[in-house]
């Protein structure tokens, strides 16, 4: 096995190009084999994005999606100014179906939270308390405060959507919530880590926010869905689209 790098530009020679088909699977698949290949280990760096895409001869924005699906998986960890790190090793068989399942499973999520968010939202709004409205303003406060620090606001976000669910105060709402945590977590990790959303999504959350201070019950209503609607435009759905438009002409 060679030897990994240890400094300096990390080398792509271990990487090759793949075939048109499914571009965001073999991508993914290829960054997998790279990994394996030159026996990377955990909290090591990979090429640079531009390193990757050209050695891959695809566009950036092609090996973004690839990235975006192997950290949501947990394999990844991109570093918004500094770089893509090994965060675990892809040991299974089936890494290449997880990401189609992953992939697949989406728009039902987004679907659900759409219809749950929207609906929980209203009810926020007319029976919020001073405490609900206090807790919102506190979670967009450490949302805003991570994202100016170079996070993302994953916390705040949680923590924000968990006040509305509480100021509802509809327990079986809650209840379906509480079951699609791990998922809805999927979504809003792939939806951050899009470049230029979080400041974006800090945007919306504040006009749900305000809405719901208001009383405003449609208009409540009408943010959490532009909200939602948001958080589907996702890189993996995006690309997902693409490809099948692709194949629907060949």
């Amino acid at each position: 096995m060679p030897a990994r790098p240890r400094a300096g530009r990390p080398s792509t020679e271990a990487l090759r190009a793949p075939d048109r088909r499914r571009l965001y699977e073999q991508l993914a698949a290829r960054l997998l084999d790279y990994v394996e290949v030159t026996g990377l280990g955990v909290g090591d760096r990979l090429p640079s994005e531009r390193d990757l895409a050209e050695a891959l001869h695809v566009s950036r924005a092609s090996v973004r999606q690839a990235t975006i699906a192997l950290e949501v998986r947990g394999t990844l960890e991109v570093r918004h100014g500094d770089g893509i790190y090994l965060r675990s090793l892809p040991d299974d068989s089936g890494r290449l179906m997880e990401l189609t399942t992953r992939r697949h499973r989406l728009p039902a999520i987004l679907e659900a939270r759409e219809a749950l968010e929207t609906q929980l939202a209203a009810l926020a709004a007319a029976r919020r308390t001073g405490a609900d409205i206090a807790a919102m303003d506190q979670a967009l406060d450490l949302m805003a405060a991570d994202i100016d620090a170079g996070g993302l606001g994953e916390e705040g976000d949680r923590l924000f959507h968990e006040a509305i669910t509480r100021a509802a105060r509809s327990p079986l709402l809650a209840d379906f919530m509480a079951g699609l945590a791990v998922p809805i977590s999927e979504t809003r990790h792939s939806s951050l880590g899009e470049p230029g959303r979080p400041p974006r999504s800090l945007r919306a959350h504040r006009r749900i926010l305000e809405a719901v201070r208001r009383g405003d019950v449609p208009g409540a209503r009408q943010a959490m869905r532009r909200h939602v609607n948001m958080v589907a435009d996702i890189g993996l759905l995006r690309w997902s689209a693409v490809q099948r438009d692709g194949e629907s002409t060949t």
